[in-house]
């Protein structure tokens, strides 16, 4: 019987004539309408198989014969595809490899298929399949995989993995250069350092898991209740969940301690709304004398299999043991999801899914580790070294005419210049990251900012997209009631002492009347019934409004000993904006009245009710009004029913909800039955308000060049009102509203229409974005980065991490999230930098994130001056490490030639070993405080920041600049070594060994442009630290030697001549052609 009913409510002949032709105007855009004997819905189908002949417009032409004929359009632009060797090469050689490692896993954990289950109360025995152990798991290895894995991350970088191989090298006795430790050190440094850090964050996940997994819950036996760990509850058992208790497994409420049957229980963690969400036990159960009778009964729960909605749920209840057995369906309401919140009383549910296949584990994605822009880059640079390297060793052993064992000198002469490529860079690399985010977290401007990967702080310096959240990002979550209309009248909030006023007449008036109370105030209608329809009075409509408003919602009010009690419950009332944002609720009237009328309250957006309540001429332009001051509107209506009309309405309802298939459509089918020709009471307006220089940050990241995209679980009016208060949309921008789209041909259509838009917000709903990104995938993506904002609203948690990944995938852009509940971890974990905000809506966000703030406008200098200075710093460490590398090996090569390209070191030992430490590191890590501008003034002036995201700080471009550089500079140095000694080769080593050390301290002078002291003094310290040393390396220096005037003034002579061009050059290009930020640092 419930199977039978029809999926679509039942409508009159002519509105499905004038349905019908409506869509064959907007559809068949080209062609006849639908014929009588062919319906328009199968029309609709048949042109979307037509559609891949049909590509969507991409250029403007396509417009100028004839706007509406699709069939016109030019074809989208398709990128060509690579083929053979050519695609080989450019990357599909790495496709391969990772099809090939994921084939792999893939068969080493083989996804059990996921179904549908019958679970018997209290029975975990019962069960046919075995199910997950109910425990959490945030830890990315094991205590075999840590140090395999740790390992893998760091050599899947080129610069460790040539560093290994060197360092293997030395232990084959004819390519042995030098000791054993100038190899080693380093890079066990590096590699102790990494392992430590890992280790460390490691355990503090366990630690964090282990506390969640041990909590202890009472699980009902026969026996009585018995503690377990979340760990060990199975599917079947019977869980008691107190007050402010986590629930932690997805359960099937059963009993409450409430007198109700129902219960609150907060999902911020879940979906990120704050509001609390009435859950209602299974009557049967509930119905049941005592706790202990749940055993005594032979009962199980049919659930569907486990799925990422968690706004749905079908399954049914059966009591097999009664006569006739009793079938109860089941729905989101009995359900309670892991990882929410009991708010009220006490409840008991069956376990229905544990561990993975809980709602909230499958809704949040495995964290991926980050790697930042620049060290892809720097990634990049160091295999362009690595192939100069070869190139320059080939070249020797060329020039040495292949003579003897030629392969073994190609070897020595690999590992003689190996210092190109630096194993320092990543040691200073990384300790300039660590600085950067000690640096973040002590920033007084923006306090109780965390650093929670160290590893990205560059990141912060190339975004261009940042996606957020709206609710408690950049609104404060916290709802005021603001206007009342009732379409004459309209009042604020400094006319709420009149509603008070009216609200008593209206009840002095109705006591009058009845000679009692009455819950309906059914005596006016009465009258109204009798005489002749008339207007009613001010006061009795203000009574009917605020009567509405407060029995249509569902949330708790909480009672505070504050004044004017009317207010606060109608500010509460209205902070309803669940799934479907419409409560159905009828009043019972008393007993004794002769006329029992049931009344049954509606309310919803605007959008929703227009077509449901009767002809009005103030609705549509009083909700625009409201949306324009930025207030979030809701329609309030009533219709009276009948008691035959009640009882109809009951029944068919009552079998819709036992369907199995099709429930959801078939319940709203019958609900919306009542939704006709309603009684339109009144509209209020409530303000969510926004966060603290919200306006001015977004136009900061506006001027920033950075396209901000907000995706919302919200609905979208709401959106669209809070894009516009929060200048998230400019006011000289107007917006497209993407229409809902349910095929192929409607999305087609719709993206048609959109391409005619010129700069203008792009605002489209969860289900079309759907729609869209399954046919029309790229064409969609490249329409939307044209936008300058994009709003998505009714967004799931996992469509906003696909979102992020598309935009990656398609533009190749960095993107950042930045949300505040635990709808947002899949989306933050996603994008390349991800920002939690510390909230209303827990601290889920703020710990799964990168970086977390506690205000949104914080993001504004953590963009502008963090993010920008830690690139720029980052670039240029990077460069000079290079170059310190780049020189010595110009100097090997040199020395080399002159000597017969022999392939013996200039440098050997400690000299080595001091170069890359004690004598030149301090300096050249001194740059991590270096900053073109200072903080206000890129506050001031965020166009700096688009600068960044061409990425010219580091570059092949200026990469060349820097070889040239070591080229030119190591030149000198050897020739001027070269040509200027006397008699011993060991003069040679000290005079050019003095004039390198002194040519990189200059050359980090050269490069700073804003000195701080603490740059001083790792001059000095290294200066210093050389000077002390010459008194120890005698084995290198002859002392005698070195304290002559000759000595100096040859050492001198080198590296004026290496440096004062360099630092002419560097004069005449500011004064020619001065960067931008130079104009405002003068």
């Amino acid at each position: 019987m419930a199977d039978q009913i029809p999926l679509y409510p039942v409508r009159s002949a002519a509105a499905v004539a004038a349905a019908n032709r409506k869509r064959a105007a907007y559809f068949s855009a080209a062609g006849p309408g639908p014929g009588p004997d062919r319906p328009s819905r199968y029309q609709l189908e048949d042109e979307s198989a037509h559609l891949d002949e049909m590509p969507l417009m991409m250029s403007e032409e396509g417009f100028e014969n004839d706007e509406s004929d699709y069939h016109t359009l030019p074809r989208a632009r398709i990128t060509r595809r690579k083929r053979g060797l050519e695609w080989f090469v450019c990357g599909g050689w790495k496709f391969l490899c990772t099809s090939c490692c994921d084939w792999l896993i893939n068969i080493c954990q083989r996804k059990r298929e996921l179904k549908a289950r019958t679970v018997w109360l209290g029975c975990p025995e019962k069960c046919e399949e075995k199910h997950p152990r109910n425990s959490i798991k945030n830890q990315k290895y094991n205590i075999f995989t840590f140090i395999p894995g740790v390992l893998y991350e760091q050599f899947k970088f080129f610069l460790n993995l040539y560093f290994l191989i060197v360092s293997c090298s030395q232990f084959v006795p004819a390519l042995k250069i030098g000791y054993l430790y100038t190899y080693w050190a380093p890079l066990g440094f590096v590699l102790a350092v990494t392992i430590m850090r890992e280790a460390v964050d490691e355990f503090r996940r366990f630690q964090r898991d282990k506390e969640v997994n041990s909590q202890l819950y009472s699980k009902l036996t026969v026996r009585g209740k018995v503690q377990v760990k979340s760990s060990d509850i199975q599917v079947g058992d019977l869980i008691i969940v107190e007050k402010n208790q986590r629930i932690p497994s997805d359960m099937v409420f059963l009993r409450t301690s409430e007198k109700a049957g129902s219960c609150f229980i907060r999902t911020d963690q879940l979906d990120g709304e704050t509001d609390w969400k009435l859950k209602v036990a299974v009557s049967c159960t509930q119905r049941l004398p005592a706790l202990g009778d749940l055993f005594s009964i032979n009962a199980y729960v049919y659930a569907q299999k486990p799925q990422l909605d968690i706004h749905s749920f079908e399954g049914t209840f059966t009591r097999e043991d009664s006569d006739p057995p009793v079938h109860e369906s089941l729905s989101i309401e009995n359900t309670l999801w892991a990882s929410t919140v009991v708010a009220s009383g006490t409840v008991i549910g069956v376990v229905i899914y544990t561990g993975k296949e809980t709602r909230s584990v499958m809704n949040t994605s495995n964290p991926k580790n980050k790697v930042g822009l620049l060290d892809l880059e720097l990634n990049q640079l160091t295999k362009a070294l690595f192939l100069a390297l070869v190139a320059l060793s080939v070249v020797m052993v060329t020039l040495q005419g292949f003579a003897g064992p030629w392969y073994r000198s190609l070897f020595r002469f690999l590992l003689l210049f190996s210092y190109i490529i630096p194993i320092s860079l990543r040691v200073n690399l990384d300790m300039g990251k660590a600085a950067y985010g000690w640096m973040i977290m002590k920033d007084e401007h923006i306090p109780g900012t965390v650093v929670r990967t160290s590893t990205i702080p560059e990141e912060l310096g190339r975004l261009v997209y940042l996606l957020t959240d709206k609710t408690g990002t950049l609104t404060q979550n916290e709802m005021v009631f603001k206007r009342l209309h009732l379409g004459t009248v309209s009042y604020g909030t400094d006319t709420m002492d009149e509603i008070q006023n009216h609200l008593v007449n209206a009840y002095a008036q109705t006591q009058c009347q009845a000679g009692g109370s009455s819950t309906i105030s059914t005596p006016p209608r009465k009258a109204a019934s009798s005489a002749p329809k008339v207007r009613r009075s001010v006061s009795s409509r203000v009574h009917e409004a605020v009567k509405a408003v407060a029995l249509c919602h569902n949330v708790t009010p909480v009672y505070e000993a504050r004044g004017a009690a009317g207010e606060t419950e109608v500010a509460e009332a209205d902070q309803d904006f669940s799934d479907d944002n419409r409560t159905y609720q009828a009043s019972s009237p008393d007993e004794d009245e002769s006329t029992a009328e049931i009344t049954f309250y509606m309310k919803g957006a605007d959008v929703a009710m227009a077509s449901i309540v009767q002809y009005n001429d103030w609705l549509e332009e009083e909700c625009g009004n409201m949306a324009r001051e930025g207030l979030r509107t809701l329609v309030v209506a009533k219709r009276a029913l009948t008691e035959e009309q009640y009882q109809d309405f009951e029944s068919r309802y009552n079998q819709a909800k036992l369907s199995l298939h099709d429930r959801t459509l078939k319940v709203a089918a019958v609900v919306e039955s009542l939704e006709r020709e309603m009684e339109l009471l009144c509209l209020t307006g409530v303000e969510d308000q926004l966060q603290a220089d919200v306006r001015p940050t977004l136009e900061m990241l506006r001027n920033a060049g950075i396209k901000t995209w907000m995706l919302t679980g919200d609905k979208l009016e709401t959106a669209t009102c809070i894009a516009k208060s929060s200048h998230l949309v400019s006011r000289t921008q107007g917006t497209h509203v993407f229409r809902p789209v349910t095929s192929r041909g409607e999305a087609h259509l719709e993206l048609n229409a959109f391409r005619r838009k010129h700069d203008c917000a792009l605002v489209i709903p969860g289900d079309a974005l759907e729609v869209c990104l399954k046919y029309y995938e790229h064409e969609f993506v490249e329409l939307a980065c044209q936008c300058p904002a994009v709003v998505c609203c009714r967004c799931s948690p996992t469509q906003k991490a696909h979102i992020v990944k598309l935009l990656q995938q398609h533009t190749g852009r960095r993107t950042c999230a930045i949300g505040d509940g635990g709808n947002d971890v899949s989306m933050i974990q996603a994008a390349d930098c991800g920002i939690g905000i510390e909230g209303k809506e827990g601290r889920q966000a703020s710990l799964a994130a990168d970086f977390s703030i506690t205000r949104f406008k914080h993001v504004g200098r953590l963009l502008m001056v963090h993010g920008r200075s830690s690139y720029k710093r980052s670039a240029a460490l990077g460069q000079f490490v290079m170059h310190r590398g780049l020189i010595i090996s110009t100097m090997q090569a040199v020395f080399s030639s002159v000597f017969y390209f022999a392939s013996v070191p200039l440098y050997q030992g400690f000299l080595m070993v001091g170069y890359a430490t004690a004598y030149t590191m301090f300096p050249v890590f001194s740059l991590v405080l270096d900053q073109d501008v200072k903080p206000e003034m890129a506050m001031l002036y965020p166009e700096l920041y688009k600068d960044l995201t061409k990425g010219r700080s580091l570059s092949f471009k200026t990469f060349l600049v820097w070889v040239l550089i070591s080229i030119y500079q190591g030149g000198i140095l050897m020739f001027g070594a070269l040509v200027l000694f006397e008699s011993e080769f060991v003069h040679v080593v000290a005079i050019s060994f003095t004039a390198l050390v002194l040519t990189e301290l200059l050359m980090v002078a050269l490069t700073v442009r804003t000195w701080h002291w603490l740059m001083v003094v790792a001059q000095l310290l290294s200066l210093g630290c050389y000077v002390a040393s010459l008194a120890f390396l005698n084995e290198y220096f002859d002392v005698a030697f070195i304290t002559t005037v000759t000595f100096v003034w040859k050492v001198s002579a080198i590296t004026v001549v290496s440096c004062l061009p360099l630092y002419v050059l560097k004069y005449l290009k500011r004064k020619l052609s001065p960067p931008s930020y130079s104009k405002l640092s003068s």
